[in-house]
């Protein structure tokens, strides 16, 4: 029975732009509210279920953007450079982990902070390849509106069913196992490494996925954007807002996050607190709701 609200979800969600043909700005928004499902289900494999809070995942974000760019720009069907942006992220992912997980606690954030960074700054410095400070512009995306709305929303669908399947598993087991004491596991016979490894390389794949279909959508990249520290902070925020390690917090924070943020930077006297408002949002959600707004709406539905 559980299967009958997500499916039901997905199938009004598929047929909006079928009874509302004309709203295509919704449908605009729509798109980038599933990019950004996708971004923070993903960030949560890592960040939730295995407890490695990654301030990094823009690295994964650029590095795949621009593979899908730079192959369009060489004649490629934009759509096809998609598994390759994927592959791309994940090679990107192997070489952050293998030094990184090394590492425990703050120790592993503040390297990966320093990864997404040195990532920006390499991509605005390689002038040829990526067209430094003033990015790439791109032939205009061929399809339309709602392809684009259906193909987020499919690939939103795909990540969550991924998420699903890994908390269920095995692995999922052993991700838990830790975030809640990794002498403990590791005692027991449990390898970390490859643990971490397996859902660091699955959430790339999927990030690297969003990446390209984002970039086929603007036809525009600059290192700012796609590598930016911002992009990075908004997956934790997403997760954090929405409750960290669950199935579908990750899904509430984005759904919120992304339409309200939209919502800021359309007004002009709003854009500056922008980050104040969901830096305030964040440190409200873990002083007094550590479980995000899912354990909040759980708890007022036990009452």
């Amino acid at each position: 029975m559980r299967l009958w609200a997500p499916i039901a979800l997905v199938i009004v969600l598929a047929l909006f732009p079928v009874v509302f043909p004309a709203e295509l700005n919704y449908l605009g928004l729509g798109f980038l509210t599933f990019i950004f499902v996708t971004l923070a289900v993903s960030w949560n494999m890592v960040g939730g279920y295995a407890g490695q809070v990654s301030f990094g995942y823009a690295a994964f974000f650029g590095t795949a953007a621009y593979v899908t760019a730079i192959l369009w720009r060489n004649g490629w069907d934009p759509i096809l450079t998609l598994p390759f942006a994927g592959l791309a992220a994940v090679a990107v992912a192997l070489l952050v982990g293998l030094p990184c997980f090394r590492l425990l606690g703050p120790y592993f954030s503040i390297a990966t902070i320093g990864i997404g960074e040195t990532s920006r700054i390499l991509a605005l410095n390689l002038d040829q390849l990526t067209g430094g400070a003033s990015g790439l512009n791109l032939p205009l995306s061929v399809p339309s509106k709602p392809w684009f709305y259906w193909s987020g929303l499919a690939l939103a669908g795909v990540a969550v069913g991924v998420s699903a399947w890994l908390r269920a598993s095995r692995i999922g087991l052993g991700l838990f196992a830790l975030r809640m004491d990794q002498d403990a596991a590791e005692s027991v016979g449990l390898n970390s490494t490859l643990y971490k490894h397996i859902a660091h390389c699955v959430s790339a794949f999927l990030v690297g996925v969003a990446a390209g279909l984002y970039v086929v959508y603007l036809s525009y990249i600059h290192p700012d954007t796609v590598f930016s520290f911002t992009l990075s902070i908004s997956m934790v925020l997403m997760g954090v807002i929405g409750g960290v390690g669950t199935l579908w917090g990750p899904v509430l924070g984005a759904t919120i996050y992304l339409p309200l943020q939209q919502l800021l930077l359309a007004q002009p006297n709003l854009v500056a607190v922008n980050q104040l408002i969901f830096g305030g949002l964040l440190i409200a959600i873990v002083l007094f709701e550590p479980g995000g707004l899912l354990g909040l709406l759980r708890r007022l539905a036990h009452r």
